[in-house]
């Protein structure tokens, strides 16, 4: 069985936690198999601590393709331009950015917590509502 080759980008996606689950998960199997891997994931993060970085680690780092949340919020709402809406769907569902996924689920537990919010307080002034004294 081949052993499977990881690329300095994947390896620097992997520190960062910018992989789908699937391939950190074969990432971090073949580093305990590998010691030329984790030697090359070693010299990868000494390279990052001592400052030197590439394009691309500064992109991921500052997650520069990643939609705002404001425009996640416009997403889960509908409420988006569809050109914009293609590329976060594209965002969430291809690239699989973590990021994102989990700062979509956070909006969309906000959005529910409002709702039972707003159940929540109608049902206390429809019970209270013959309580209330009218002047």
């Amino acid at each position: 069985m081949a052993k499977p080759s990881f690329s300095s980008s994947q390896l620097e996606a992997f520190l960062e936690e910018a992989l789908p689950i699937d391939e950190i998960a074969l990432i971090e199997g073949a580093l305990r198999q590998d010691p030329a891997l984790l030697k090359q994931l070693t010299a990868i993060h000494s390279r990052r601590d001592a400052g030197v970085h590439t394009l691309g680690e500064i992109w991921r780092r500052h997650r520069a393709s990643c939609p705002s949340r404001e425009q996640l919020g416009s997403f889960l709402l509908g409420a988006i331009d569809p050109t914009a809406g293609e590329y976060v769907e594209f965002h969430l569902q291809t690239v699989g950015c973590r990021w994102c996924q989990a700062n979509l689920a956070d909006l969309n537990n906000q959005k529910s917590n409002v709702a039972q919010s707003a159940v929540r307080r109608r049902k206390y002034f429809q019970s209270s509502a013959g309580l209330l004294g009218r002047r």
